[in-house]
């Protein structure tokens, strides 16, 4: 029996720190942006997954989540119009000071500032309708900046985060 490390997604690692933090649902518009993170809620079945129609709907349906509960509701959109959509729910945790952490896939970091399919600056987008805005370059990151959106969701705001699919050792 071989007992060889395998490479995990940033999209594993993510659904991990997520899992750990006590996520148990998230909202989402599934999109090719970030499969790898589709596929790592597939393989947790403890996370569920209200799979919606449109962005607005997902992002404010995590929105009365995370303001019925307390808890951040987490929502998932693609990158352009998904992100651009996803921005009502964002903008009303704002304004009400609901706890929300949106996720969007990005183009491969590869291709960044290469005007891709549906590219946008999309840290510039988000940081006027949000509390903190970032992107993750490296999926050695993750579990750092998902700890600090939990140790600082006791404010009760909404962030933006921009998630990767890279593998990661």
């Amino acid at each position: 029996m071989s007992h060889e490390k395998r490479a995990r997604t940033g999209g594993q690692i993510l659904v991990d720190q997520l899992r750990l933090h006590e996520v148990d649902i998230v909202f989402c518009v599934p999109g090719e942006s970030y499969l790898a993170v589709l596929d790592a809620f597939y393989d947790t079945p403890d996370i569920k997954i209200i799979t919606c129609r449109h962005e607005a709907g997902a992002s404010n349906m995590a929105e009365a989540y995370g303001k019925m509960t307390g808890k951040p509701g987490i929502c998932f959109v693609t990158r352009g119009p998904g992100a651009c959509h996803s921005a009502i729910g964002l903008h009303t945790a704002f304004q009400d000071s609901t706890p929300l952490i949106l996720f969007v896939g990005q183009v491969a970091r590869r291709n960044l500032g290469r005007e891709a399919f549906q590219e946008m600056n999309m840290q510039n987008f988000f940081s006027e309708i949000s509390k903190w805005s970032e992107e993750i370059i490296e999926a050695y990151r993750i579990p750092e900046l998902v700890k600090k959106l939990r140790t600082q969701q006791t404010k009760y705001i909404s962030y933006w985060i921009n998630s990767p699919s890279k593998k990661y050792n």
